[in-house]
């Protein structure tokens, strides 16, 4: 079953402890697509410039990745340019300019409109929405926020929330959204928002999902080498909905398979800088490293204590 996703397409310039990049391929949609590939067939809704060059139009076509739906407009492609020091887990952002991205209004097309699988990338909650709108029956829905809508936009992000099945966000986003410290209280009060699962994402402490009835927890794969965290949660989303729309299992069961091989995805995803890691991945090596997740995971349980 294929997957519709709605978000950005940028170039980032980039600067890690570890090195530093220029207008290199970014953007939510982008990293999600990518990473979804690896497990079924995507739909992009997105914009970009006149300057977005032609070889990334060609890898994301090489993904089997369809771009019906990518507007080339006048003007620049959307572009951000960040730092990150040792602590990977936090970006610095140097400068944002939105450009063609600032007047982005998304247009379903005809053949999208029936997409069975929805992501509602980082996007203003409001175009969120529209789109939303403009799907006639999503099986499941899975939406990404930042902390910039949720201060400016809360009661338009509320209303997205309440109509998907899951909401990925990172801890700081869940306690800003929530008001709570606790990320249990704030799981809770996210959940009486109506969404069915919240997914908590906790960068190299790994992912944990709240559905009101159990909590799921998976650690990030230890890595000895990590040189760009950018994307990391867009490419674990690509892979956690990419494994659903494959399998189409929603039970518990199928969910957690998910999030592993989501994480599995971001793994690799912050071992080289933009989506190089991505390209060079062969469907073997993340079977492997799914195989490794589960031993790494694995203990026996007990008789009685």
């Amino acid at each position: 079953m294929s997957i519709l996703v709605v978000g950005s397409v940028a170039l980032d310039s980039v600067q890690t402890p570890f090195g530093e990049r220029d207008r290199v391929l970014g953007g939510s949609a982008t990293y999600f697509s990518t990473s979804a590939s690896f497990f079924t067939d995507v739909n992009l809704v997105a914009v970009v410039g006149e300057d977005f060059p032609e070889e990334h139009t060609s890898f994301l076509t090489s993904r089997n990745i369809d771009l019906t739906g990518l507007s080339r407009v006048p003007g620049q492609t959307f572009h951000w340019k960040g730092r990150y020091g040792y602590d990977l887990n936090e970006a610095q952002t140097l400068e944002t300019h939105l450009n063609v991205f600032e007047s982005f209004r998304p247009v379903i097309p005809e053949a999208y409109a029936d997409a069975q699988y929805l992501i509602l990338a980082n996007i203003d909650p409001e175009l969120q929405m529209e789109v939303l709108n403009q799907v006639k029956q999503p099986r499941v829905v899975a939406c990404d926020t930042m902390n910039f809508w949720i201060s400016s936009k809360i009661e338009a992000l509320k209303k997205v929330i309440s109509r998907v099945d899951f909401l990925i966000i990172n801890e700081g986003e869940a306690r800003q959204l929530s008001g709570e410290v606790n990320l249990v209280k704030a799981a809770r009060a996210i959940i009486a928002l109506g969404v069915k699962n919240l997914i908590v994402k906790r960068g190299e402490y790994g992912v944990l999902m709240f559905n009101g009835h159990s909590v799921f927890a998976a650690p990030a794969y230890p890595l000895e080498e990590v040189f760009d965290p950018t994307g990391a949660g867009d490419t674990f989303a690509g892979g956690f909905m990419g494994y659903l729309a494959n399998t189409g299992n929603l039970s518990d069961e199928g969910i957690r398979q998910a999030i592993i091989f989501g994480s599995v995805m971001a793994s690799f995803n912050v071992e080289a800088f933009s989506l190089d890691r991505l390209k060079t991945l062969t469907y073997p090596e993340i079977e492997a490293r799914y195989r490794s997740f589960k031993n790494m995971t694995h203990f026996q349980g007990v008789g009685e204590l």
